[in-house]
């Protein structure tokens, strides 16, 4: 069977390139397109596969500045030849899922969430733009939403990655979606007992440093405290965030793996402030046996359980997350049964029902559905 795997860009090892490198292993004759590829910067069985990238990858900036050619993308992910495959997955927050796909290929878009840039980030890009600016920048933020929305409505078979995003996928594409939640790493990280270490004293953020992500948030609320923060990730935030973050708060930039399971391992509390569409992270330090303290809204209300696995917060502001901090430490903490929680958002589980869906979708397209 020949398959294509459609992926927005590929320069750095987040949560969905551990999709797609989950999907390499299931498909591993498999082709990779993609908008751009800075070498090197996933992992290796990603690296293995042949990648095909789009005509971004010849712009001048690119791949390092590639998001200055946003209004290109939809022409660039058009371009892809896909032709003689049998099958095509998508794996989109962008515009991976507008892919051109024909038949008889079956197409399988799953979505992480519809294009998030044209959707929810206006806002933030008014207030970078000078006004004279702002009325371009609308005109082609509504062309990229008028764009999306067709896509989503083309793309064939739809999955998504949350009961959360399924909610999105329905107001702007009209369509249910079948949520398959993501594979998460749930073996290699342990609790400290296992790992032979014990907790610490310093709490932990791991995510992209981008403004959405709100690790302003943390920062600030543990500012106030004193109390300690390690924040890893990198991102166009880090300047302003040092900024603002006091003594007791640390920048780590990435870990590699290794270092990243002794700090979930070794960490007091995870903290997570930004509404997400999955989120990989908190569930890494479930897994890890450590108590999450994160947003209560997105899908952390669908992956976490409040009292049992952490505690939520009901606002996205310092206060709310102090509150929440102060009443975490009267609370008892069982790491296993937080780790028994984390168990079932597993990679084995993923495999199965992506299996079984991509299965399903091409019985219905009345090609062999056992061959996937």
């Amino acid at each position: 069977m020949r398959v294509a795997l459609v992926h927005d860009w590929l320069t750095g090892m987040r949560g969905g390139e551990r999709v797609l490198e989950a999907l390499v292993h299931l498909y591993p004759t498999a082709t990779i397109h993609t908008l751009v590829h800075v070498r090197g910067s996933v992992s290796p069985a990603i690296e293995a596969r042949p990648i095909r990238t789009s005509v971004l990858q010849r712009l001048p900036g690119a791949p390092a500045r590639f998001r200055q050619y946003l209004p290109l993308f939809p022409l660039a992910v058009a371009g892809f030849d896909l032709r003689g495959h049998d099958l095509v997955i998508a794996t989109s927050h962008c515009v991976a899922l507008g892919a051109r796909v024909g038949r008889p290929a079956s197409h399988v878009a799953y979505c992480f969430t519809p294009m998030r840039y044209a959707w929810d980030f206006e806002g933030e890009y008014r207030r970078r733009v000078a006004a004279v600016g702002r009325p371009l920048l609308s005109l082609v933020l509504a062309a990229l939403r008028r764009w999306d929305r067709g896509a989503g409505r083309r793309a064939g078979h739809l999955a998504a990655i949350s009961h959360h995003v399924a909610g999105r996928v329905r107001r702007a594409y009209g369509r249910e979606a079948r949520v398959i939640y993501p594979p998460v790493r749930t073996e290699w990280f342990r609790p400290a007992t296992e790992a032979g270490e014990g907790v610490g004293e310093r709490f932990l953020c791991v995510s992209a440093l981008v403004p959405y992500k709100r690790l302003d948030v943390a920062v600030d609320a543990f500012t106030r405290l004193g109390w300690p923060l390690d924040v890893v990730g990198i991102g166009p935030e880090l300047g302003r965030l040092r900024l603002r973050a006091g003594p007791t708060v640390r920048f780590l930039g990435w870990l590699d793996d290794e270092a990243l399971r002794a700090a979930y391992a070794r960490c007091r509390a995870f903290v997570f402030p930004a509404e997400e569409e999955f989120g990989i992270a908190p569930l890494e330090a479930m897994a890890a046996g450590r108590p999450v303290v994160a947003y209560a809204r997105g899908a952390l209300t669908e992956t976490s359980v409040d009292g049992v696995t952490g505690l939520l917060f009901a606002e996205q502001t310092p206060e709310a997350l102090i509150d929440a901090l102060r009443r975490l430490e009267l609370h008892g903490w069982d790491p296993e049964k937080i780790r028994a929680h984390a168990l079932r958002f597993g990679e084995a589980r993923f495999r199965e029902e992506m299996q079984a869906y991509v299965g399903a979708c091409r019985e219905a397209d009345g090609t062999e559905g056992r061959a996937c």
